[in-house]
Parts: structure tokens; C-alpha cells; sequence
């Protein structure tokens, strides 16, 4: 492997630092003191500058006015963009184009990866079930009926619910049609049969509970292909490792700042022994967590052939993504003392981040347990 960073990797990297520069997350209402949501919708301002920066079509096809890059370019821009906790459904959109480019066939034609590519389409993904223990895919079932597809069931928490235009909803068929598996459904905003209840995520973004009552879909309208949903849910879980490495590097800088300034005894906090190891051990969590992350997207972006199926390096990244960024947080909560609870301090949302991040698509149990699964499939020597 080379976990060498193309000229096009590193401009996108680039691209995104700048169009992320001007965004501070203290300007966001605290969850702490609000009744509801922080805000109805998400960040349509730094959306469009996504689009003008061609953010957005990161891994589309040239042919689709995309840069034709890879999952690793769109992880260098999702750790961007968490170091500043940018409210925008980038990871959501850009994995379920890609899939929707790579197994929805070309019956739709360029039209809706153009809108998307100008921020004029929205994605998002149901990916979490009806609870914590059920697979997202179990959560809504999918049957033939009358030569269309009907679906029924509840995902919850769908991220970005209300403000998205499409909504990619897997489907567990069982045995109807033959073989048991799971489908892609693109749900539009207020399809008939499918209703939406508001919830509010830990970090006080408005998500929604997605119902689906004998909902009606056309084939053009479903994806049915190995692999679609496995593509789409490694996509996501990558990001989402990207995502806590750029809020733990953006957490560690901020304390490092804080205790080169905050002094006792006459001396900065920083230069006492039992701070440095801390801060120390947190950087170590950090580094591993980098090295999973590369080596699970590039596993995703090159295909290359392994001891494990891609789905073990994702894993392993996820393990370390959410154990690693919760010590981040904790240990930056512990050495700021008062000033990390403090709501009018930004620490506060990073730490409600932190957490909605550990348990997206799953905590590091369920995934050492996936992981034991893996070896137990596929026996090492």
C-alpha cells in the first residue's frame, strides 16, 4: 500500500480548507440551551460554496462533471470539515451518489448527478434501524407486488431527514423474489406512504424517524445489485472515521493551546508531567486512528485483494475511530477543567460530536464482534 497523497487528493484537501476556513462552530446555538434542534435545515450557505469548489461531486465520473476521484479524497474533505463541525450532509450525499452512479444504471441519465454536483440535489441515507442492535437493512422489508416495489418498516435517526430531497433507504426482500437481499430504495421528500417524525441528535441536529407504510416504488426507483448496499454502508463508515479524526486533531489542538496558556504555580499547565502523558497518549490515539482510516479507504478506493474483505480494515478503523476520538474528548474535557462545559467555549459541542460519532453505524463493540465474524470466515495462515 501507499498511503502517498495524489496532487488531486491533496488539492481537494486543499479546496476544502479554504471553503471551511471561515466557518466557527460557537456561531451554532448551543444543544445545552436550546428546547429543539440548533436549526431546521443545514448550512445551505457553506453547501453552495461546496458546489462552486466542486466539493460535491467529488466521486462522480468525469463524464458526470465529477473529478473522478476516490474514497480517499472524500475522507481528506470530511476531516476537514469536522475540524470545524460544518453542518452539511457531505459524507451522506457523496457516498450515495457514488453508489447510486456505480449500481443504479444510466436509465436517469447525467441530470440528477449534475443537480447534485451544483448542490441543487440533496442525499441522505437511512442507515441506522429501528434500534441500536437491529442491521439497517432489517429495519424495512421490500416486496413485489403489481409489478412495483412496496416497503414498509421505520429507520430511525436518518441524518438530515428534513432537508434532504432523496432519502436511500435499504430494504431487506427475505425471500420474495427468490434469494434473500437487500435493495436500495431512492425515497423523494414526502413520497406517498412514507411520513417523517422529528428527532433531535445528541449534538441538537434535527434528525428524523423515517416511516414507510406500503409505500409504492417503481424499478427505476430501486437498486437492485450485489454489492450496492455493502458499497454504500464500508462508504459511510470510512467517512465517519474520517469525520472523528478531524474532530480529535481539531480537540487536541485546542487543548494544547489552552494548557500552553492556562498556568499554576506560576508555571503553563502544559509543562507538568501528568498533562504531557495525557496529551501524549492522545496523540498516540490519533495517529492509529489515521492509519486505519487510509488503510480502510484505500482498501475501498483500490479494490486491492487482502487476508479480510475490505469490511475487516473498515472495522478495525471504526474500532479505533470510536474508541479513540471519546478518550480525545475526555481528556480534553478533564484538562480544561471548568472552561469545558462552559456553552459560551465550543469544547462543549465537540464533545456532543464526539459522541454521536462513536456510535454512528455502530460502537467498537459491534464492530469487534463484525471483525470476529470476519476472522472466523476467513482464518488468518
Amino acid at each position: 500500500m501507499d498511503f502517498t497523497f495524489t496532487e488531486e487528493q491533496q488539492a481537494a484537501a486543499e479546496a476544502a480548507r479554504g471553503v471551511f476556513s471561515g466557518v466557527a462552530p460557537d456561531a451554532v446555538p448551543s444543544p445545552a440551551l436550546t428546547a429543539g434542534a440548533v436549526a431546521d435545515d443545514f448550512d445551505r450557505a457553506l453547501w453552495a460554496r461546496l458546489a462552486e469548489a466542486d466539493l460535491l461531486s467529488l466521486l462522480l465520473d468525469e463524464e458526470h462533471g465529477g473529478a473522478g476521484l476516490d474514497a480517499v479524497a472524500l475522507c481528506l474533505v470530511l476531516r476537514e470539515s469536522a475540524k470545524v463541525l460544518a453542518r452539511v450532509p457531505l459524507l451522506e450525499t457523496s457516498a450515495a451518489l457514488a453508489v447510486v452512479q456505480a449500481y443504479g444504471g444510466g436509465a436517469a441519465g447525467a441530470e440528477p448527478y449534475v443537480r447534485a454536483a451544483r448542490g441543487e440535489l440533496v442525499l441522505t441515507v437511512a442507515a441506522h434501524g429501528r434500534t441500536g442492535h437491529d442491521p439497517a437493512e432489517r429495519a424495512v422489508t421490500a416486496r413485489r407486488e403489481d409489478g412495483a416495489w412496496v416497503l414498509d418498516g421505520v429507520q430511525t435517526a436518518v441524518p438530515w431527514a428534513y432537508g434532504a430531497d432523496i432519502v436511500v433507504v435499504p430494504a431487506h426482500t427475505g425471500s420474495d423474489g427468490g434469494a434473500d437481499r437487500t435493495v436500495l430504495a431512492l425515497v423523494p421528500r414526502d413520497h406517498p406512504g412514507t411520513s417523517l417524525a422529528e428527532q433531535i441528535s445528541t449534538t441538537g441536529e434535527r434528525l428524523g424517524e423515517l416511516r414507510l407504510e406500503g409505500a409504492r416504488f417503481a424499478d427505476r426507483d430501486v437498486i437492485d445489485a450485489d454489492g450496492a448496499w455493502e458499497r454504500l454502508r464500508l462508504l459511510l463508515t470510512t467517512g465517519t472515521c474520517a469525520l472523528a479524526l478531524g474532530l480529535g486533531e481539531r480537540v487536541l489542538r485546542m487543548s494544547s493551546e489552552y494548557t500552553g496558556k492556562r498556568e499554576q504555580f506560576g508555571f503553563p499547565v502544559a509543562t507538568f508531567q501528568a498533562v504531557a502523558v495525557q496529551a501524549a497518549d492522545r496523540y498516540i490515539d490519533l495517529r492509529a486512528m489515521e492509519a486505519t482510516l487510509w488503510q480502510a479507504a484505500w482498501r475501498i478506493a483500490s479494490g486491492a485483494p487482502g487476508a479480510l474483505p475490505a469490511a475487516g480494515d473498515v472495522a478495525v478503523a471504526k474500532i479505533w475511530a470510536a474508541e479513540g476520538v471519546r478518550r480525545v474528548v475526555q481528556t480534553a474535557q478533564h484538562l480544561h477543567g471548568g472552561f469545558g462545559a462552559d456553552t459560551d467555549y465550543p469544547l462543549h459541542r465537540y464533545h456532543a460530536w464526539a459522541k454521536h460519532l462513536e456510535l454512528s453505524l455502530g460502537p467498537a463493540p459491534a464492530h469487534e464482534e463484525a471483525l470476529g465474524d470476519l476472522l472466523a470466515a476467513h482464518p488468518l495462515g
